[in-house]
């Protein structure tokens, strides 16, 4: 019988000296999926995906990959290939002999070797190529070369190390597509580190937010945005308005929420009249108008920021707090600047409010 997951992670503690980099985290993932851990500097992320792949050992819980508990099982001895940031390619060999090493080490067969390895580079579309050094390849064709030498090995998990963060921003979002597309062709798991959450949303099936060594949400790319569990959550990924408030009211699966003067309907469960709240409000979700309402913010427009699709606007309301929303030009503009210091009134629609419980309620 198949096991329920590519990898299991059970428990799994690190500590560094009095650092705790890894906090009893406990983690599935399934065959053939894209799951990605993100999180700022320092949260865990990278130990994590080390003690998957054997270079770190945990100081507590086991790791499970393929139903086999490999815990105290050298790197070599696991059937994972990792991906770094730095590509680690042998400057001396050419593109054919990188991706060909591993499978040379494994003593694999000279005609095996070429089969297989004219494949990966079919894969990463690398075709012609195979003669060249790495220095004469460029930051996105090196990428490729690392995927196909792990790929080549044809491991049952990839790991991989924030492996575009070298590169620049119009190339790494070229190799987000094609690397989402590669990890759909060959149908294994991927297990991806980055920071940036752009990333992670674009390519994941499943995110893993990850702060101070231990999971604060798992979810699809989607809920994790939309739905975020907790304040860090909403903080991390990408822009949040967070604003304190209490419930006032609930009934029928909407909660009347107070925010200073303003009363407003939201959608929240498991609430209580007199919960403190926090009130996250993404900008896209705002919509600006001149015309007051009972559930709208008042303010005036204190700065704009023109992004080509799309517009940032900074809005002073009540109690010195400022909203960011943002609008998209669907038509020809007037100039920003016209618009400082012009009232306005900032709307949304219940079911795009999200409300979290302040910690300890």
């Amino acid at each position: 019988m198949e096991p329920a997951f590519e990898v299991d992670v059970s428990n799994v503690t690190k500590r560094f000296g009095a650092v705790t980099a890894v906090d009893s985290v406990s983690l599935g993932v399934r065959r053939g999926e894209f799951l990605t851990l993100l999180g700022p500097s320092g949260c865990g992320k990278t130990t994590l995906l080390r003690i998957i792949a054997g270079f770190e050992s945990p100081d507590h819980g086991r790791v499970v990959l393929g139903g086999n508990d490999v815990t105290e099982l050298p790197p070599y001895r696991r059937n994972v290939t990792t991906v770094f940031q730095h590509y680690a390619l042998f400057p001396h060999l050419d593109v054919f002999d990188n991706v060909a090493f591993g499978l040379k080490r494994r003593r694999v067969a000279g005609e095996q070797i070429r089969k297989r390895v004219r494949e990966a580079l079919e894969l990463v579309k690398l075709e012609g190529l195979d003669q060249r050094r790495p220095s004469e390849l460029s930051g996105g064709q090196k990428q490729r070369v690392a995927l196909a030498r792990a790929l080549v090995l044809e491991p049952r998990v990839l790991l991989l190390d924030e492996p575009l963060a070298a590169l620049d921003q119009k190339l790494r979002k070229q190799m987000q597509l094609e690397l989402k597309l590669l990890q759909q062709r060959v149908g294994i798991s991927f297990v991806y580190v980055t920071h940036d959450q752009e990333e992670a949303l674009t390519m994941s099936d499943r995110v893993v937010v990850m702060n101070g060594g231990r999971i604060e949400q798992t979810g699809p790319a989607r809920e994790i945005y939309e739905t975020p569990a907790t304040e860090f959550v909403a903080g991390f990924i990408g822009v949040s308005n967070i604003l304190e408030g209490s419930v006032d009211s609930v009934s029928n699966h909407l909660a009347t929420v107070k925010v200073g003067g303003l009363i407003f309907s939201a959608v929240g469960d498991d609430l209580c009249p007199g919960d403190r709240v926090r009130v996250v409000l993404r900008p896209e979700k705002l919509c600006l108008t001149t015309e007051a309402s009972d559930e709208a913010f008042e303010g005036k427009i204190e700065g704009a920021v023109y992004l080509g699709e799309s517009t940032q606007w900074r809005v002073a309301i009540e109690g010195g707090r400022t909203l960011t929303v943002l609008e998209q030009n669907r038509h020809r503009l007037q100039s920003n600047h016209e618009r400082i210091g012009e009232t306005v009134f900032i709307t949304w629609e219940p079911e795009s409010v999200v409300i979290l419980r302040e910690q300890g309620d």
